[in-house]
């Protein structure tokens, strides 16, 4: 059995005063990152970001499109797509 994968369509702020899910915009999530956009650390802190709220490993996400704007298509392995909202729009407790 292959681990479910799923994309989520995301839009990135970049250079923000901290990192923070700021919402949704129809099927596109909005968020606010510190790195700024230069030499793909604002990608490489993305992943790390979204890894960490959805308790994957950095590896089980990659940037699938759009690695040099904003509009950002993100593929991730391990969890569905439903499971992945729930994780990342749920209020922390």
């Amino acid at each position: 059995m292959t681990a479910p994968k799923c994309r989520l369509a995301l839009k990135v702020t970049p250079g923000a005063p901290r990192d923070e899910i700021i919402g949704e915009a129809g099927d596109t999530l909005r968020l606010k990152l510190r790195a700024p956009p230069v030499d793909g650390r604002a990608n490489d802190a993305l992943l790390r970001f979204l890894a960490q709220e959805l308790d994957l490993p950095t590896g089980a996400l990659r940037i699938a499109s759009g690695a040099t704007s904003r509009r950002k298509l993100v593929e991730i392995t391990g969890l569905a797509l439903t499971e992945v909202r729930r994780r990342l729009l749920s209020p922390s407790t």
